[in-house]
């Protein structure tokens, strides 16, 4: 039912200064792995295989990782490294890629506008490029299959602390189930005085294509933006809109902290290094 996905990557990733000078945010590894990596096989393994990449000046990394490296190749054969190269090879055949450049840096919203022409007149979802989600079941697919119950579009999100909301997009409305929620309202970070729950937007989203036709009406909004939060809201007056409690956890790779705690994490998960690498967390500890 959705075939397209697209992933916003356009961002300079002035939190990561002066890594990000000269790289994308989108290509901080996660021990070996960029995190735009895990962001196209999230869409991949949720049945998607046509997605569009929407990238900005000094990006050429990004497309650069997906495409073949014919010498690369040609040395690992010399080395007779078949699961690494098996590995590189893949990487160009994971999804169909497509690239344009966002031209200014006007937000979200912006962003996704550049995106009409490729999905057309279909419902499409859209992965921020620098949010990993971590689940069984990938966070996408989840979307996909509320959006195939209830028709609308459809956003990820995940309760966060109260003190923390004026740090997202926050939604607020009626429960139809312990995890899907009919929206009435989305506020672009609220004070906490202002906002309707701590049900954050998690960087993932399913959505019709009404939502272009909301952001050619939508003045900019924070930041001196556009933001996709105030488009949904107004897409809220002529449909449906849906919010699903995202199953799994979500990483802010664009956030210092967040992107060492999740390279604990995943590296805690492999198995080739894991025990030691535990072991060595465990008498860092102690030493402290």
């Amino acid at each position: 039912m959705i075939k397209k996905a697209v992933i916003p990557a356009a961002g300079l990733g002035t939190r990561f200064l002066p890594a990000t000078k000269a790289q994308p945010k989108e290509m901080l590894p996660i021990i070996d792995r960029p995190t735009i990596q895990y962001v196209v096989q999230e869409a991949v393994d949720s049945g998607i295989e046509d997605i569009l990449i929407i990238t900005g000046k000094g990006k050429r990394a990004i497309e650069d990782h997906f495409d073949r490296n014919f010498e690369l190749e040609a040395r690992l054969e010399e080395k007779e490294d078949q699961l690494l190269l098996d590995e590189m090879r893949r990487l160009s055949d994971m999804a169909n890629l497509h690239y344009v450049r966002q031209r200014e840096l006007n937000g979200l919203g912006d962003a996704i506008c550049y995106a009409k022409h490729h999905v057309g007149n279909e419902p499409f979802a859209v992965l921020l490029g620098d949010t990993i989600m971590d689940s069984v079941i990938p966070v996408t697919q989840q979307l996909i299959d509320t959006y195939a119950q209830y028709g609308g579009s459809v956003i990820a999100v995940e309760e966060v602390p109260h003190d923390k909301v004026n740090r997202y997009g926050i939604v607020g409305g009626k429960s139809l189930s312990d995890r899907i929620l009919e929206l009435e309202t989305l506020v672009e970070k609220p004070s906490l005085s202002e906002a309707p729950s701590n049900l954050a937007i998690a960087g993932r989203y399913v959505l019709t294509p009404e939502i272009f036709t909301m952001l050619e009406h939508t003045q900019v909004g924070k930041n001196n933006e556009i933001q996709l939060t105030d488009a949904l809201l107004l897409l809220l007056k002529r449909e449906n809109l849906y919010a699903h409690r995202i199953e799994g956890k979500r990483h802010d790779i664009g956030n210092k902290l967040d992107f060492l705690k999740t390279t604990v994490e995943f590296a805690l998960k492999r198995p080739e290094f894991a025990d030691k690498f535990r072991a060595f967390l465990e008498e860092i500890v102690r030493k402290e």
